[in-house]
């Protein structure tokens, strides 16, 4: 589906194309005289925010992630949108996934029609940092449930939940990181120079925002880690708990079977001839048992 929105006063016109379908995004990508390769970086999931600048061709080229807003294996991700500015002219390709995106970038044109068109990008790029910290913030609640559960009970579920959050603020860190650098690599650009005071006044805010979301998911990430750590110490303290026990009661039971088998040789031996000899070396076995048990009791104590 493709939108086509004129503002500043139809000086600029934006054309959204909401698609997956590279032959949509390679007809539209002809008609304005843009380059093949830029279908590519449209559609491509996986490519990294970036910029790029045709000067010969006066194409702006602009890669910047943003939030996916579902769950893919019980964590948040993070998808490219892409923006091309040429001839007066703002394109962007868009998915099911990022749309939402769109609607808002649209509300709020409706609202400042007469913005120029880098004002707009910035501004754009302003609104979907800002989209972020609604999912940061989801994910530190989220954190604090788990966490109660946790302290109840460190079950395999739990620890999952908290492997899956620690998945996701991961995808974060790295996509603000780049967004950062994207926007730090526009105000080192040539183009830059050319940008007014209001636009690069946007860019400043777009680039302020992009670094306390930095801030933040560094933060969540942080605390996660030393979240899991704790409980991954906790967990290994249970089982060397355990195995202390387990050893503890392999020892103790050694001492019956010493005696018995002792006892039970084909051989002269003590009390063979002595009708209560069996309750004797029962009572044997325990002394020895419980002596032993409270020698091991003082060195755990210890």
């Amino acid at each position: 589906m493709q939108t086509k929105i004129t503002f500043n006063h139809n000086q600029n016109t934006w054309i959204n194309l909401t698609t997956e379908d590279k032959a949509e995004v390679a007809q539209l990508y002809t008609e304005y005289q843009i380059d093949k390769e830029a279908v590519e970086y449209s559609l491509d999931q996986n490519e990294r925010a970036h910029l790029d600048y045709d000067k010969a061709a006066g194409t702006f080229v602009l890669i910047y992630n943003v939030p996916n807003r579902l769950k893919i294996d019980n964590h948040y991700e993070t998808i490219p949108m892409t923006f091309i500015i040429k001839d007066q002219i703002l394109i962007t390709v868009t998915n099911k996934r990022n749309q939402y995106l769109f609607f808002e970038m649209q509300n709020y044109l409706e609202k400042f029609p007469s913005m120029t068109i880098f004002e707009f990008l910035f501004t754009s790029l302003f609104i979907i940092t800002d989209a972020f910290f609604p999912f940061v913030e989801e994910m530190n609640r989220d954190r604090t449930k788990v966490s109660s559960k946790l302290k109840e009970k460190a079950t395999k579920q739990n620890l999952l939940a908290l492997s899956d959050l620690e998945t996701g603020i991961v995808f974060f860190i790295s996509a603000s990181k780049q967004n950062v650098v994207l926007l730090e690599q526009i105000k080192a650009h040539a183009i830059y120079k050319q940008l007014s005071d209001s636009e690069k006044e946007q860019l400043d805010d777009a680039l302020i925002e992009a670094k306390q979301l930095v801030e933040m998911t560094n933060l969540s990430s942080e605390i996660l880690h030393q979240l899991s750590r704790t409980y991954n110490n906790i967990l290994n303290n249970n089982l060397n708990d355990t195995m202390r026990i387990l050893t503890v009661l392999s020892v103790l039971l050694t001492i019956p079977t010493i005696i018995t088998g002792f006892f039970g040789m084909n051989m002269p031996l003590p009390l063979e001839n002595n009708a209560s000899g069996w309750l004797i070396t029962i009572v044997i076995s325990l002394v020895l048992w419980f002596g032993l048990s409270l020698i091991f009791r003082r060195l755990i104590k210890r």
